[in-house]
């Protein structure tokens, strides 16, 4: 099938090199000419892992094409996805505009029957505003041409988003009632079955049920995350163990493991601005959730819980202390730094006078730029913040290992060269990636999340053999 990619981003790209791969004749269309330059001259604008290698095994083959020719995509595909962006308005709600105008710019060049698909996370009613955006365009014109919208919503995830597309659990496809909307099933149903050869995945259903799906199975995952750090919290102040509590109730198959571990917070592009998208949905509509407002709370304040460890350890001044952070992207095999919790560890470390020393496996590129951005006003506080090419070489110089990122790289480290460069010999685990009876036999102080704190098992036998060495030999 011919099919043209509006928005040549994350999902655009994703979407546009699967479908490639299995045959399809792909023409993306971007309004940034610098990405399109980026992507014609052999490289992709994002990291993810296996995206690079399918775009240049189908640009080679001639099945993918990149461009800035609006009246050329337009004219070139039957279904035509609408994949760009849409950041979240000051109040919360999504930004639609990029998504009306690439409506509007089908409406302007379509010419013969299109099947006109919204990829991008919009909120309920967006489908609607698409039709109109394209009725009003072809009513400038003079023209009737026949045309239906769908809403396919995506569930990819950073970082396995290739493998997501190519082996989904399930495709949500919303479509109209009427004639268009029966062609427009059919077109899908053939543009999708590549995809789902051992067993149906194509989950029919109403245009607006499609479109909350997304933002409900994103607020749910949410939802989860939120609750189990919530839990972690409360564990610590009890003297539980959040892990063993995870095994307890995941081991429930009403429950499962997913998306259950305790940590910093979650960032990225998706969960923080979907949550407060289907917020301001309910605000609209009348129906405000307080879940969904508790679990932005929660979640915004987990981003300083390991903050206040450093504090609770070091003080408020900070002043001439230096702390290496292992981990600057939201979470691993991406280099989105969106909403990561790395900056705002940084970001206070640095404000309270301390100096920071950063490794990231692929985001160090991204991170500067958007430090830069983040204290373009404060360009003292942007000199505390350094980069390392190795996380051993982070280490040197610095009193204590900060974790933010659960990178594969950072899960068997070499504990006792990291105990011999470690000044303060403390490592702040924000993703309970470690032993804590293990790393404490290296002579250094554990403090993960939800968990009991570790001292150092070598400093412990010591303080307790000093204090038996002081104590007399019999009761009196």
């Amino acid at each position: 099938m011919k099919v043209t990619i509006v928005g040549s981003g994350y999902v655009g790209l994703v979407t546009g090199a699967c479908l490639a791969e299995v045959g399809n004749h792909v023409v993306c269309l971007d309004v940034d000419a610098r990405k399109i330059e980026i992507l014609n001259g052999g490289g992709i604008p994002i990291h993810e892992p296996g995206l690079l290698e399918m775009v240049a095994r189908n640009r080679a083959a001639g099945r993918i094409s990149f461009t800035t020719d609006i009246a050329k995509a337009v004219a070139h595909g039957e279904v035509q996805f609408i994949a760009v962006g849409t950041p979240p308005d000051e109040d919360g709600s999504a930004d639609l505009q990029y998504v009306t105008a690439a409506a509007r710019n089908i409406g302007r060049h379509m010419d013969g029957f299109k099947v006109v698909v919204d990829k991008s996370t919009v909120p309920v009613g967006t489908a609607d505003k698409v039709r109109a955006a394209i009725d009003d365009e072809l009513a400038k014109r003079g023209v009737a041409q026949p045309f239906t919208v769908v809403s396919n919503p995506e569930f990819l995830k950073e970082g396995a988003a290739v493998e997501d597309f190519m082996r989904p659990d399930r495709i949500v496809l919303g479509c109209a009632s009427d004639a268009s909307g029966e062609r427009a099933r059919r077109a899908m149903r053939s543009l999708y079955s590549p995809f789902q050869r051992n067993h149906d995945r194509m989950l029919f259903m109403d245009v607006r049920s499609a479109e909350l799906t997304k933002y409900a199975a994103n607020a749910m995952l949410a939802t989860r995350i939120s609750f189990m750090n919530e839990l972690a919290n409360l564990a610590e102040v009890l003297g539980a163990d959040i892990e063993l509590v995870r095994q307890g109730i995941g081991s429930d198959p009403r429950i499962g493991y997913h998306f259950l571990y305790a940590g910093c917070g979650y960032g990225g592009s998706c969960f923080p601005k979907d949550v407060q998208a289907l917020q301001r949905s309910g605000i609209e509509a009348g129906r405000p959730s307080r879940i969904l407002e508790a679990v932005e709370a929660a979640n915004e304040a987990q981003k300083t819980v390991l903050v206040d460890k450093v504090v609770a350890r070091f003080g408020e001044d900070l002043s001439g202390r230096r702390f290496a952070v292992w981990g600057l992207a939201f979470k691993p095999n991406t280099d989105d730094m969106r909403e990561a919790p790395s900056r705002v560890l940084i970001g206070q470390i640095v404000e309270r006078g301390g100096s920071v020393t950063a490794h990231d496996p692929v985001a160090m590129d991204e991170a500067k730029r958007v430090m830069a951005l983040d204290f373009a006003d404060r360009p003292a506080l942007l000199e505390r913040i350094g980069y390392a090419d190795t996380p051993e070489a982070a280490l040197d110089g610095a009193d204590a290992l900060v974790i933010v990122t659960e990178w594969k790289a950072f899960r068997s480290p070499d504990f006792e060269a990291m105990q011999k460069r470690l000044s303060e010999k403390v490592v702040f685990d924000g993703r309970n990636l470690y032993d804590p009876e293990r790393i404490a036999a290296f002579d250094l102080d554990y403090v993960p999340i939800g968990r009991p704190m570790h001292r150092s098992t070598t400093r412990t036998e010591t303080t307790a053999a000093a204090q038996a060495s002081s104590a007399p030999l019999f009761a009196k």
